[in-house]
């Protein structure tokens, strides 16, 4: 069964959440608070392929804490922040803390539903990936990305990526040299139905600077290139 952390102190929002939720065939698991959502968490043993966070909570954790302290303890669990229109700051943040993606609110079920299958997708693919007869690297310059244990290194060295990284790395090493629009890294990471917006694609790029650069405001390897995209180079 898929397993979904839904994290929501407005019961009615979390209760139509997992109605839907349950309605597409997942298994959830409801939390009223961001200290909830990590007791559960934990006493699950991580068990969960994706979490459903609101950005907004009551106490001293609120979704973006939830979202951090998540990502710390498990690189490959699909993440989605719940934002109001008027958080646009906190979507971004939530980005570079680790999610992979955010549903503004109000949503729509089928909305919903697509974001979540969208991302789970992703995790099911680095459960396949894991399977022992899987073995593959990609190698590029001083890089390394093994498509069996889903690790990725820089001179030797590990260097840990979220899932969205991951594929996104995956798509530019196998296009080595070329240069990727916005709108095609966004169909091939997120998938041709997402409904959301191609800047997601540019907070995950300065994320991903951030962690491979040896100068993130000077990108050698992640190359942008204006008026298109972005361009691998070794």
């Amino acid at each position: 069964m898929k397993k979904i952390l839904v994290a929501e102190d407005e019961q009615n929002i979390r209760e139509f959440v997992v109605i839907n939720l349950k309605r597409a065939g997942y298994d959830c698991v409801e939390a009223a608070s961001g200290e909830e959502a990590l007791r559960v968490y934990e006493q699950a043993g991580g068990d969960f392929d994706v979490a459903v966070l609101d950005i907004m909570m009551p106490g001293s954790l609120d979704g973006l804490a939830v979202c951090k302290e998540l990502r710390q303890k498990n690189a490959t669990i699909g993440i989605i922040m719940l934002t109001a229109k008027t958080q646009e700051m906190d979507k971004v943040t939530g980005l570079m803390m680790g999610a992979d993606d955010y549903v503004t609110k109000p949503f729509s079920p089928s909305e919903l539903v697509a974001r979540v299958d969208a991302v789970y997708r992703r995790v099911a693919q680095f459960t396949r990936a894991a399977e022992p007869n899987f073995s593959e690297e990609l190698r590029s310059g001083r890089f390394v990305l093994n498509l069996r244990n889903r690790s990725f290194t820089k001179d030797g060295n590990p260097v840990e990526l979220t899932q969205v990284e991951f594929q996104i790395m995956e798509y530019f090493i196998s296009n080595a040299g070329k240069a990727l629009k916005r709108s095609e890294i966004l169909k091939h990471v997120w998938g041709s139905g997402y409904v959301g917006e191609e800047k997601i694609v540019d907070v995950n790029i300065r994320r991903l600077r951030m962690k491979i650069e040896d100068e993130p405001s000077n990108p050698r390897h992640v190359v942008t290139v204006w008026g298109i995209g972005y361009r691998w180079d070794k």
